[in-house]
């Protein structure tokens, strides 16, 4: 596929391009096995000699058409995908690290993820230190230790709406001599690439925007194939050592600017599974092709719909990086100039309960767990996925207690604010 193509025609044409007689569509090809005339022929996949399919766990035909799609809108070399976003953060980051590592993350990214690394990736012995993603560069570097081996943070942190300085972040990261990942859910690389902006891995929810009707589950990751690991050799032994489970095959000597990605797919979906099922590939490659179409009216919905809640009397506080009240607006002009995404963060003139009153009184508005897609929704994360936390837990992690989450979809900009209007006027 031509890289100048604009990310407009990728997302209808990029990933698959039949032959004679071949279907114009991406085939589902819902099979977990592929067939080989000789035992060489199957020997020489297995030992990463040739590239083919042999067995759905590995690779698919419909995820490599779909995760090509990905990787070319994002501007990279390479993408995998997986079961949901949260598979794809812990891949990125267990791919380069083991028991004894470290990362440094930012503090506000999604709960689902923080926990992820403080707790999980704990318990296999990688610690993390979350940092303030505001703080200067050299306030920034003192969270970073020998054993560090990577920066993570969000383009558009998720339910806060903060806006992650990408070039501050990798300026970082490579001054230690560490890969930025950074997971691009929210942004999308309709409005945002970060890969032009020094990140080095990024990483989906592809179950939201990209998806864009709430029907598929799964995530992805993308490698820039710009990080030398061959630089930092002594830091990252399982991309640049022989590997024993594959008779001592070195992936930056066998597979180049390819070799994060290929050890992701060849080790960790081998040994660990989560990966993304030919059907969920084929309807997240439906959202993808109109990708481009609903973004803008994301934006241009919630943008109204953010100047409409800042002026309203019983509306305390709103972050919507379009806003120029917010202190993220010229960060947003900055990295997201077409646009940032359709979730606002805002509270009340109140209580926690009359957050969660006022979102009982929405009528098409549905209170949902889920983010980012064609419907509006609405969360209070304090009663709901984050009801564990305490108001200073919640803090720490850049939820306000009384923070909604209200993600704008694509229905008519009037029929939201007639909603949201009915709803706070019974407060």
């Amino acid at each position: 596929m031509d890289k100048k193509l604009n990310r407009d025609t990728l997302c209808v044409q990029a990933g698959w391009s039949p032959k004679k007689g071949e279907p114009r569509v991406v085939p589902i090809c819902q099979s977990t096995t592929f067939k080989y005339d000789t035992s060489e022929q199957m020997a020489r996949l297995f030992d990463l000699e040739e590239s083919g399919y042999f067995y759905t766990r590995l690779q698919n035909p419909t995820n490599d058409a779909v995760a090509a799609k990905i990787a070319a809108l994002e501007g990279g070399v390479g993408a995998m995908l997986t079961a949901s976003g949260q598979a794809a953060n812990f891949y990125a980051v267990f791919n380069i690290c083991e028991a004894g590592d470290h990362v440094v993350c930012s503090s506000t990214v999604y709960g689902g993820t923080y926990n992820l690394f403080a707790v999980t990736l704990k318990k296999l012995g990688i610690g993390c230190t979350f940092v303030d993603a505001g703080l200067p560069e050299e306030e920034l570097d003192k969270a970073f230790r020998p054993n560090t081996k990577a920066l993570f943070g969000e383009t558009i942190s998720n339910p806060g709406g903060d806006v992650l300085d990408i070039e501050k972040f990798a300026r970082t990261a490579h001054r230690h001599g560490v890969p930025l990942i950074v997971d691009n859910t929210f942004a999308t690389p309709i409005n945002c690439r970060p890969f032009e902006w020094g990140a080095d891995i990024v990483t989906h929810s592809t179950t939201k925007y990209m998806d864009g009707h709430a029907v598929s589950v799964g995530g992805a990751i993308v490698d820039s194939g710009n990080f030398d690991w061959e630089a930092h050799a002594d830091k990252f032994p399982g991309l640049t050592a022989p590997d024993p489970s594959y008779h001592g095959l070195t992936y930056t000597k066998a597979f180049g600017r390819m070799a994060y990605i290929t050890k992701a797919t060849a080790q960790l979906m081998r040994d660990l599974g989560s990966t993304q099922s030919p059907q969920n590939a084929f309807l997240l490659n439906l959202g993808l092709e109109t990708l481009h179409l609903r973004m803008p009216r994301h934006c241009g919905n919630a943008q109204r719909v953010a100047e409409w809640l800042e002026a309203h009397p019983k509306v305390k506080w709103v972050n919507y990086c379009g806003l120029k009240s917010s202190k993220y607006y010229e960060l947003g002009r900055k990295y997201l100039p077409d646009g940032s995404c359709g979730v606002i963060a805002f509270g009340l003139d109140g209580s926690r309960e009359d957050a969660v009153r006022f979102m009982d009184r929405l009528r098409f508005i549905c209170i949902v767990t889920h983010v980012a897609d064609a419907r509006t929704c609405v969360l209070h994360p304090a009663s709901h996925t984050h009801r564990q936390l305490s108001d200073e837990q919640l803090r720490e992690a850049g939820v306000a207690p009384d923070l909604i989450r209200l993600s704008v979809g694509i229905e008519n900009a009037e029929d939201i604010l007639s909603d949201l209007e009915q709803a706070l006027e019974g407060m």
